[in-house]
């Protein structure tokens, strides 16, 4: 069991976009066929369509990483998404505030310490080293191969996928 952990913006951020919302939703037509649309527009050079709500909630919610007994802990860089190294990891954390998946709001330098010395200096990372030592311990393991192992980006452990559960 562990505890995934979020980025989410300033309570300024969230507030300018609520007035966003509120400015949006009160020059909104009420036709029928606006509202069997749920007043969703389309989005400029796509094929999406996007509604105020989908705007107020963009980017409210980015998963940092998770924390597991035993191992190191796993960022999640989606991608290069929004940072690609750890500089710029620290400082998309600082810029936001960090909630743990239960709600609780967590003080963000705490939680920095805490995730970059979670599972230091020994804890386990999914490598060619521990698939090798899986196998050896049950030869009915699944070899997942490179695709699947973590990356290490400045000395942290991430995973090479986005999907967290």
């Amino acid at each position: 069991m562990g505890t995934n952990y979020y980025r989410i913006p300033t309570e300024a951020e969230m507030e300018a976009k609520r007035r966003a919302l509120v400015l949006k939703m009160s020059i909104v037509e009420l036709t029928p066929e606006y509202i069997e649309q749920r007043f969703a527009t389309p989005i400029k050079d796509s094929y999406d369509y996007e509604s105020p709500w989908d705007r107020f909630t963009h980017k409210t919610l980015i998963h940092l990483g998770k924390r597991s007994g035993g191992w190191k802990f796993c960022w999640n860089f989606h991608d290069n998404k929004y940072y690609s190294n750890k500089e710029e990891l620290l400082a998309f954390i600082r810029s936001g505030r960090v909630v743990n998946e239960y709600g609780e709001q967590q003080p963000v330098e705490e939680f920095i310490e805490m995730a970059l010395d979670w599972g230091e200096p020994d804890g386990l990372v999914v490598n060619e080293e521990y698939e090798k030592q899986k196998l050896a311990e049950n030869s009915n393991t699944y070899i997942h191969g490179p695709k699947y192992w973590d990356r290490d980006v400045d000395g942290l452990r991430v995973s090479s996928s986005t999907e967290f559960s």
